[in-house]
């Protein structure tokens, strides 16, 4: 019997996984996910080389949830690639953390309780998070689960960088910058030594760019200011979220345009960002295949600020060895990166246009004073690692029964 560890990503209409061998040398040997889940579900599985082992569709207008799609997956994986391996334990990503989590942690009901309480700061990802722990829960009580967040990668920021300037009660009450994308960027600084051994001692920025997408300035590995903040609907242009916008606005919109507190909430995280800029779409894909104006206009601002907060994230940085492209824009658009590093050319990044073409993985000139690297990102290999060390952990082995009342 070979022993695995399963790994869930949960989001509001999606379950990713992937199935990681317990021996840590070993990379994922399946990944898939289960698209579209309330409409029309889509599933799809590949092996460690990416041939497709396994798919499935259902009928449109099915609503198959998070806990029928784990049974599915369990059902599946036991009658094909899973048969003869044992399930030791679970990692989640949770995407909120507060300032409670400075780590992953061995869920119970406690924790689960504590994880709960954080949904307002994550309104668009963490119930869905907490439902696939329940599912998992349900499914194998004395299952081990693990819970890995985003948000404890970047609680070494100094203090200056988490304040807001507000009355310091509200600061008391947890009302600061968190910062996401903490396990893509915990995984880059990872690995970033076998790329650029002076950037990973160094100054580096990770633009993790995709449907949601972030950057952080690192300092020897270590998150030290980063553009999202109270919550993930800070900082760039997204898929459909907003990004950075004047809190008036909103003050506006309540008060003028008699916007309720949810219908700003729909607003803000799923009718803005690329898709409210070109009422077209959210999707950089289709964007870039578009020739209409507002499609051109949606990327424009896109590159303008992630330009923008690559200046204020090198002036935190006090200068830049390198900028690594990272998520599903940053690997796979080239022309994406060439606009945002010809406009970096001031910090002295020199692109080679052929290496970028191919993507990379270095897309810098072998002389540019600042490297360029596109790197793919593996959050799901940190929450296999996190969760393989705390099962290693005996006194963690006892705990962990999530079999809670709901």
């Amino acid at each position: 019997m070979r022993d695995v560890i399963l790994v869930l990503n949960a989001g509001s209409s999606s379950l990713e996984f992937s199935v990681f061998p317990f021996n840590a040398s070993e990379t994922a040997g399946v990944r898939g996910q289960i698209e579209a889940l309330s409409t029309e579900p889509r599933f799809v599985a590949r092996d460690a080389d990416g041939k497709i082992i396994g798919q499935k569709a259902w009928p449109s207008g099915t609503r198959l949830g998070h806990e029928e799609s784990i049974e599915f997956l369990l059902t599946w994986g036991g009658q094909g690639p899973l048969e003869g391996c044992r399930i030791v334990a679970v990692g989640h990503r949770v995407v909120h953390g507060g300032v409670r989590f400075t780590g992953p942690v061995l869920i119970d009901c406690k924790i689960l309780a504590e994880i709960e309480a954080l949904v307002s700061l994550a309104p668009l990802h963490q119930p869905h998070n907490i439902a696939a722990i329940r599912a998992a829960a349900r499914h194998a009580p004395k299952l081990p689960q693990v819970a890995c967040f985003d948000t404890s990668f970047h609680l070494t920021q100094p203090a200056v960088a988490q304040t807001f300037a507000l009355p310091r009660r509200y600061t008391e009450q947890g009302i600061r910058r968190y910062g996401f994308h903490g396990l893509s960027c915990e995984y880059i600084a990872s690995v970033l030594p076998a790329f650029d051994s002076q950037a990973a001692a160094g100054r580096t920025i990770v633009a993790h760019l995709g449907n949601g997408a972030s950057m952080c300035a690192l300092r020897a590995g270590q998150s030290i200011a980063t553009t999202m903040g109270f919550t993930a609907v800070d900082g760039l242009v997204m898929g459909t979220r907003c990004g950075a916008l004047d809190p008036g606005v909103v003050l506006h919109l309540i008060s003028q345009e008699r916007l309720s507190v949810a219908e700003c909430e729909d607003l803000l995280y799923h009718k803005s960002g690329l898709l409210g800029i070109s009422d077209i779409s959210g999707d950089m894909r289709t964007l870039l295949g578009s020739h209409d104006p507002r499609a051109k206009e949606a990327v424009a601002l896109f590159v303008y600020r992630v330009g923008r907060e690559l200046g204020s994230l090198t002036a935190a940085l006090e200068g830049l060895d390198a900028l690594v492209f990272t998520g599903g824009i940053g690997e796979n658009a080239a022309s994406i990166r060439a606009r945002i590093c010809r406009g970096s050319a001031w910090l002295g990044l020199e692109l080679d246009e052929a290496a970028n073409e191919r993507g990379g993985p270095g897309i810098a000139q072998p002389d540019s004073p600042v490297a360029a690297w596109v790197i793919a990102t593996d959050e799901e290999r940190v929450i296999a690692d996190h969760t393989r060390r705390i099962l290693e952990d005996r006194s963690s082995r006892t705990g962990g029964t999530v079999h809670c009342e709901n």
